[in-house]
């Protein structure tokens, strides 16, 4: 029996992580001579205050959503996936080889072959270190670290040697043809007879974002496929008794893992930039490690996780553009949310725990008095 019930799991120990997070910042804040209300403020009112904040919140919320369940899938499996980064930049490969090669007579299609491409890409540059791992006992830590490099390698060369036209300075392709861009909320509320905003920074990769964390859930929790990888993850030696294939579990949690980091790049390079351009991931395939540890590894928890690090880019935007705290501080941020929710962890889930058995032990002694 759990010591402690589901929901102080799920949301008590990540609140308190939070919140001891928010502390201290705000004790990092004062250090530098500013106010920590005053930042929270406009954190607040610069990424949720208005439409056009809550647009890029939710903009970038879909890549960490991306990010955080292509590592919360490996996770699952105790495959420690930190190469999304990479696996990233070369789903955007993908999308700029699907839309600038073929006439795509509408976005919607268009949209099907850039997520195909972009997913099969993720996932190929995703099985060479899976591969290492099952095969060779190359650990996925290392293979994946090192494939982040050699994709941002791979992709300057590829720019600049063939998908740059010729005669352009800027390291990019081509832009895509204009009827492939993708259309935003707003314009999809507006077509709906819905008076919306003219806020066009969120897409409708959101939504595809969205039914990406379902079918995590679905596949996690529903399928067989996903009972095998949960078994393989919590123990190797049980899952090989029960017959279960270490080697396919690996390839193929693997393969799920960098398809979906691959499928952030249908909103950055086909949704934001409109052309594939060098760091459009921005880092998004390591703060996906952030969500995926906050999240718990289930799809609900990475996509709150993935609302909350877009409220923090955007707000941390906002202060670096109104005060002098510097957008650095941010990365501060992150990294104490990162401390607390996954080093400092049972700092938090032994003293709940200790908590909650007393409690139970004093309710099963109390009718015995």
């Amino acid at each position: 029996m759990d010591v402690m019930p589901k929901w102080a799991e799920v949301v008590l120990v990540p609140l308190i992580s939070l919140l001891m997070a928010a502390l201290i910042s705000a004790l990092v804040i004062l250090a530098i001579g500013e106010d920590p209300i005053a930042a929270a403020s406009l954190m607040i009112e610069g990424a949720l205050g208005s439409v056009r904040g809550w647009g890029y919140t939710l903009y970038y919320a879909t890549n960490f959503i991306f990010t955080g369940l292509a590592v919360s899938v490996a996770f699952h499996a105790r495959l420690f996936n930190i190469g999304g980064e990479g696996q990233a930049m070369l789903g955007g490969l993908g999308v700029a080889y699907a839309l600038l090669y073929v006439g795509w007579p509408h976005w919607s299609i268009g949209l099907v072959a850039a997520t195909l491409m972009a997913a099969l890409f993720g996932a190929a540059w995703a099985a060479i270190p899976a591969y290492l791992q099952a095969k060779r006992g190359s650990h996925i830590v290392i293979t994946t670290i090192m494939f982040n490099f050699i994709a941002s390698a791979l992709l300057i060369y590829l720019i600049n040697e063939f998908l740059k036209p010729i005669g352009q300075s800027d390291p990019s392709s081509a832009r895509f043809a204009q009827h492939l861009d993708l259309p935003t909320l707003n314009s999809m509320l507006t077509g709906m007879g819905i008076k919306a905003s003219k806020d066009d920074s969120v897409n409708v990769t959101f939504l595809i974002a969205l039914v990406c964390a379902v079918g995590v859930w679905v596949l996690m929790w529903k399928t067989r496929l996903g009972y095998e990888i949960r078994a393989f993850g919590h123990s190797e030696q049980a899952a090989k008794y029960a017959g279960i294939n270490p080697v396919k579990i690996t390839m193929v949690a693997m393969l799920i893992s960098g398809g979906l980091a691959g499928l952030m790049a249908i909103n950055t390079v086909m949704g934001e930039s409109e052309k594939l351009i060098l760091n459009s991931t921005e880092g998004a395939g390591f703060i996906g490690i952030a969500v995926a540890l906050m999240g718990r590894s289930h799809p609900l928890g990475v996509v709150i996780a993935a609302i909350l690090f877009g409220f923090l880019y955007q707000g941390g935007a906002e202060i670096a553009l109104w005060t002098s705290i510097p957008r650095e501080l941010i990365v501060v941020i992150q990294a104490l949310v990162i401390l607390f929710t996954g080093a400092l962890d049972n700092m938090v889930r032994m003293p709940l725990e200790r908590m909650f058995l007393a409690r139970r032990r004093s309710k099963t002694a109390g009718p015995a008095e």
